[in-house]
């Protein structure tokens, strides 16, 4: 009943809102500027899904985390396989299928695996300013993996003060029942006519996650947490600007809470999951049509991630350790052609290389450490070199964009289970869309997007187990490919606002794990991974807002996903259920509150690999509703803000996660500006 109590819902206050209230008792919806094409435009303009989270929305609900920012996101789903995880699903796709970025960055890396990841929840979500999330689109705008979309995240930025030297600063803390989370941050901005800084400090010590109605405190599940972040930026001239950023972030003691229940561990764990990023960025304003705007990036980034395994029978201790150093060399050009007519084009090279180390250590008191090969082979590079170019015409009514990309790999393994492999994969993707403007309220979209995932390191050169599977090596792999189409409709009046879109997307050549029969490792069925499958998705979502009144505001969504492998003729695997929200915020001066209501329909749609997951239950995930209220009010430099969250203690789990849902909790955050 859910689903049409909502849909329903919407669609009355769509009706009421278009033909009952009068506009003039409305202030404007705000418009919110996009740059998922590289490039800023108008949300409205743009003929693809796209959604975004403002600063201002994640201080007023206080998310845990960068992933907890993304629940409330209309279609996208956050599978959390531990407590310290949080996998964005766009399309129904995640992991390596779906491609993040941090300042136009990418943090994908060659060991990117498929399916549910941590690596989301390496950012800190106190830094970020902006996110944005492309859907069904990415690849020729950013390359390889962004077969579902693209999630970018854009970090707080620091800006010249032509007036006098300013400097300003913030604290906060924050408590959460159940001594679930204690938060702290500190952070001071600078301003002057020529140099502007920003430098802030984050630590959380999160403990265990305590579940709704009779599932109780879930340990082990804790972890502690601390971030470091600085961006400075110098105007060199009126023409020029240089930016440069540090982000560095550890997790430490990170626990795999369905390990250590379900599969006999004494110890699983992550430890540390560790992010460094340093990047220089170049902004060159030019006057002419050609090289119009220049961006120039260079970057380095370093993923660390240690396990720590260890079975309750077993008597050694492994701890593996994987490491990833990246850099990342980008140019943008922004081309002005004519009055209807501008371009983006440039180059993007990404050179990864992998260490990858294993030791088993006996904790008998003999001290005996054994060496093994790590996860992935030791000493692995991979080179990922892309030349692009995007178009956007604006003739009348209509919006035509259209793009290309040709992206090149060389990925060297040096292995002795694989021996010398050198391989070299090449994709050219493009898309083309169109848009059709009626009037300034309604807007009509078709677009077309191709996109493509390359073999990584984790596809080719796996050893180990792996979810619940021991996986071998595989290097014969090609490109994963995807074509997806996308109807869609947005509307945008003064008091009203919403979008309504329509997608299918074609997957091919998709790289699966294929059981190896009659071999078992471990105890654990062997598998390898081959380009032996072919699935679609096809699916809805539906989004509006509704401002009555210049101090009153309700928003919601709903999405539906279905997906379908064609290949083995039964459902895809991890695709979400029917999700939506519904808030309602009422705002008065320098107080606020929010009602929230997020719902997720039953998942019995299950893949053969569904069905051998022990983190999903017998016959499927059940459905469940979450009631959740916010509020928040400032007095001068101080700000509160309150939550209430799963009201009525429910008992739930999102759809393949590995740990349920908090249940009836509370928290207060307070700041104080300087």
């Amino acid at each position: 009943m859910t689903k049409y109590v909502l849909l329903t819902a919407l669609i009355a206050i769509g009706f009421f809102a278009n033909g009952q209230v009068d506009s003039t008792m409305v202030i404007s919806i705000q418009e919110v500027i996009i740059t998922s094409q590289r490039v800023p435009q108008k949300e409205v303009d743009i003929p693809y899904s796209v959604n975004s989270i403002s600063r201002n929305e994640m201080d007023k609900f206080s998310p845990r985390t960068t992933p907890d920012a993304l629940i409330s996101t209309n279609g996208v789903f956050v599978q959390k396989t531990n407590h310290g995880g949080g996998s964005p699903f766009i399309r129904g796709l995640t992991g390596n299928q779906t491609l993040l970025l941090i300042d136009g960055i990418r943090i994908n890396n060659s060991i990117f695996r498929y399916g549910p990841n941590q690596y989301l929840n390496t950012i800190d979500a106190f830094t970020i300013e902006k996110i944005e999330v492309a859907k069904g689109t990415g690849s020729v705008q950013y390359g390889s993996d962004a077969l579902g979309g693209v999630l970018q995240l854009f970090t707080k930025e620091p800006f010249i003060n032509n007036s006098e030297q300013k400097l300003h600063g913030n604290i906060l803390g924050k408590y959460m029942t159940g001594d679930m989370e204690k938060t702290s941050r500190g952070e001071m901005n600078y301003s002057s006519e020529k140099l502007a800084a920003i430098v802030g400090g984050t630590y959380h010590d999160y403990g265990d996650l305590i579940g709704g109605k009779s599932t109780g405190k879930q340990s082990p599940s804790g972890y502690n947490e601390y971030a470091f972040d600085s961006k400075i930026v110098f105007a060199v001239n009126d023409n020029i600007q240089l930016t440069f950023v540090n982000q560095f972030l550890r997790q430490e003691r990170v626990p795999v809470y369905h390990k250590v229940v379900l599969e006999n561990y004494k110890l699983n764990e992550f430890d540390p999951q560790q992010r460094i990023l340093t990047y220089a960025r170049m902004n060159i304003q030019g006057h002419g049509k050609l090289f119009n705007q220049v961006k120039l990036i260079t970057s380095w980034q370093q993923g660390i991630e240690g396990r720590n395994t260890q079975k309750n029978s077993s008597s050694i201790l492994n701890k593996e350790r994987d490491e990833v150093n990246t850099l990342g060399f980008t140019v943008d050009i922004t081309s002005k052609l004519s009055s209807i007519w501008t371009a983006n084009s440039g180059i993007e090279i990404y050179h990864d290389q992998i260490g990858s180390t294993k030791k088993e250590i006996a904790d008998s008191g003999s001290g005996l450490i054994v060496e093994k090969r790590g996860l992935y082979p030791d000493d692995s590079k991979y080179n990922n070199y892309s030349i692009f170019s995007l178009h956007h015409l604006y003739l009348g009514k209509w919006i035509m964009d259209g793009g290309i990309r040709l992206n090149a790999l060389q990925i060297n393994i040096s292995d002795a289970t694989l021996g010398e492999v050198e391989i070299s994969p090449e994709a050219i993707v493009f898309n083309a869309s169109a848009m059709y403007n009626f009037s300034q309220a309604h807007h009509v979209y078709t677009t077309f997007s191709s996109g493509f995932r390359a073999p990584n390191i984790d596809d080719m050169g796996t050893l180990g187990i792996v979810d619940f599977r021991y996986e071998i090596p595989a290097y014969d792999l090609s490109p994963e490919k995807s074509q997806n189409y996308e109807l869609g409709y947005k509307l945008s009046l003064p008091k009203f606002s919403g979008t309504v879109a329509a997608y299918y997307m074609n997957l091919n050549q998709l790289i699966t794990r294929v059981k190896v029969d009659g071999q078992f490792i471990d105890g654990y069925q062997v598998y390898k991974k081959e380009n032996v499958e072919e699935a679609y998705i096809k699916g809805l979502e539906a989004t509006a807002k509704w401002k009555p009144l210049s101090a009153f505001e309700i928003n919601g969504g709903v999405s539906y996903t279905y997906g379908q492998s064609i290949t083995k003729d039964e459902p895809l695997r991890r695709i979400p259920p029917l999700n939506g929200r519904m808030a309602g915020t009422y705002s008065f001066l320098k107080f606020f509150t929010t009602a929230e209501f997020l719902f997720a329909g039953k998942q019995d749609r299950l893949a053969a690999g569904d069905k051998s997951d022990n983190r999903i239950p017998i016959g499927g995930t059940p459905g469940w509703q979450v009631a959740n209220l916010y509020a928040g009010i400032q007095f001068a430099s101080v700000k509160f803000n309150v939550g209430v969250q799963n009201l009525l203690n429910e008992d739930y789990r999102i759809h393949g996660s590995g740990i349920n849902g908090v249940g009836r909790s509370a928290f207060l955050s307070i700041s104080y500006a300087f």
